[in-house]
């Protein structure tokens, strides 16, 4: 069947150059992806990069991790710092975040915005 649409690599209709595939990732994905990389310390460039966000964004999702304690400031000496998933941070992930209705509960009165 022809659908008019000539998929290419990656997803991308190569007639008008639309990626097909594309998804949002949700909040509690991206705050999966910000305490996976702080399981052993992680700087905000790291953090920022590996989870694929602005500063902007890397600095709203740090401020709530901060305050729900999933994450702690670990002062590195002088003007650099680390971050660090603490015990809670931890227990999150291990009980499969993504799948976790009351993280979902935790998360959405706050309205991270992406």
């Amino acid at each position: 069947m022809n659908t008019g649409i000539d998929i290419g690599i990656a997803g991308f209709d190569k007639t008008n150059g639309k990626n097909l595939v594309s998804k949002r990732r949700s909040n509690i994905e991206i705050i999966a992806d910000i305490l996976r990389t702080g399981e052993h310390g992680a700087g905000k460039t790291e953090i920022m990069y590996s989870a694929n966000m602005s500063y902007t964004q890397t600095q709203r999702y740090l401020s709530f991790l901060l305050e729900k304690d999933f994450l702690q400031k670990v002062n590195l000496g002088g003007t650099l710092t680390a971050y660090r998933v603490t015990d809670t941070g931890k227990g999150l992930l291990q009980t499969k975040l993504p799948s976790l209705p009351m993280f979902q509960l935790l998360i959405y009165p706050y309205s991270i915005s992406p």
